[in-house]
């Protein structure tokens, strides 16, 4: 584990290490398996999805939704299925991050994912989706911590 690494979430660690197991077609299998493994989007927002904050840098539709309590994030991504690498990527950000505070997602590098060496079995474009989604994610953050008047 390097520096980088040790700085991020445990969870976010775990998946990293998960992916360093992996070599060049098992680290999009394992993506992959995320995209199936991702929750359902719950009932409270499929009706609100007014409600949802959509990534517009993504070319699939992602829309997120992020809920705080007791200090500690979760986020809610509704993506359709047709885009499974975008679903995969969700679902570990989703898994990895869950539970943290605002200011940790501030932490994250906006590369990580070259730690998990997604750089080397995804295109130039999938990386800047999957940029933007960290991306937004840590805007949510922020307007989480900016206290409302």
């Amino acid at each position: 584990m390097n520096q980088t690494e040790a700085r991020l979430p445990t969870g976010l660690q775990a998946i990293i290490e998960d992916f360093h197991l992996c070599e060049g077609h098992e680290k999009l299998e394992l993506l992959l398996e995320f995209a199936e493994r991702m929750p359902p989007l719950p009932d409270r927002f499929r009706e609100h999805r007014n409600g949802m904050d959509q990534v517009h840098e993504c070319m699939t539709p992602v829309y997120v939704y992020a809920e705080t309590n007791d200090g500690k994030m979760h986020f809610f991504f509704d993506i359709p299925p047709e885009s499974p690498t975008v679903r995969g990527y969700a679902a570990l950000l989703s898994q990895g991050l869950a539970g943290v505070a605002p200011e940790a997602m501030l932490a994250i590098p906006s590369d990580f994912y070259h730690h998990m060496g997604l750089n080397q079995v995804l295109s130039p474009q999938r990386l800047n989706g999957i940029s933007a989604i960290l991306a937004h994610m840590k805007r949510l953050a922020v307007r989480d911590m900016t206290p409302t008047s």
